[in-house]
């Protein structure tokens, strides 16, 4: 069995001072920005992922708290990917209907939901909530998953609202664009960047795998109240006429 301490000291052994100020730079951690006070090992998404991918088979999941609660982000992200492995192992096609999967995968699930707000910058919620969440979506549960979706939604926290969001693109690769609408229109007025983002992206990959005539339905609907960032992303993947065509319509007073 490995235990979170052992993981976390090897973890802290791979310490880089130079990529640590890049990273504190990069994620907004001044004072007054969106990732104010969050501590980096410096190690880069490929080294933690290399760490998850050989210890997340031994560390029991009763482990995976410790590692949630890190002031260390790093530590945190390899928290978030074992669950994401333990998930995924849970989620093959043999295991899909199977009960005591569907138990194991909702108890992951539920850890997940309760550290959320551990998942606290937009790299920690886009490298699991779409494998995770998204991929519950589309699984049998016990849960109520539009209760689960409208809570994070609701949240007076930016990650979780996030979450919500950026879980619909599992459902999206797989045809189904009802979350994205949902979510998209629920988060449509958010007031931070970093949702207006979340939203533009996903309505791009709405369009672009399911129905560009759905996004232009959502546009037609909603262009005049959109923020310019959501717009913009909305809309990379059309044509160049196309793209200033929706660019020059007027914002909402």
């Amino acid at each position: 069995m490995t235990t979170a301490q052992e993981i976390i000291r090897r973890m802290e052994a791979l310490q880089n001072d130079k990529q640590r100020e890049i990273l504190m730079r990069f994620f907004k951690t001044g004072k007054g920005e969106y990732g104010e006070g969050d501590a980096f090992l410096g190690l880069k998404v490929p080294q933690t992922q290399a760490v998850t991918k050989e210890v997340w088979k031994e560390l029991p999941l009763f482990e995976v708290p410790e590692m949630l609660a890190s002031p260390w982000h790093e530590v945190r992200l390899c928290g978030l990917l074992v669950l994401v492995e333990k998930f995924e192992r849970l989620a093959t096609k043999r295991l899909e209907n199977d009960e005591a999967a569907i138990r194991e995968r909702d108890n992951i699930v539920n850890m997940y939901l309760q550290h959320a707000r551990q998942a606290n910058n937009w790299d920690l919620v886009d490298l699991s909530a779409p494998k995770l969440l998204g991929h519950w979506l589309l699984l049998p549960t016990a849960f109520d998953k539009l209760r689960v979706l409208d809570t994070l939604a609701q949240s007076d926290c930016l990650w979780e609202q996030r979450m919500s969001m950026v879980s619909t693109w599992k459902p999206i690769q797989q045809g189904d664009p009802s979350w994205c609408l949902r979510y998209a229109e629920m988060l449509l007025q958010h007031r931070h960047d970093l949702m207006h983002k979340a939203v533009g992206w996903m309505l791009r990959e709405m369009g672009k795998r399911v129905s560009m005539g759905l996004l232009r339905d959502f546009l037609r609907q909603h262009v005049h109240e959109m923020p310019r960032t959501t717009l913009r992303y909305a809309i990379e993947k059309m044509d160049d006429e196309e793209r200033r065509y929706w660019m020059t319509m007027p914002p909402q007073d």
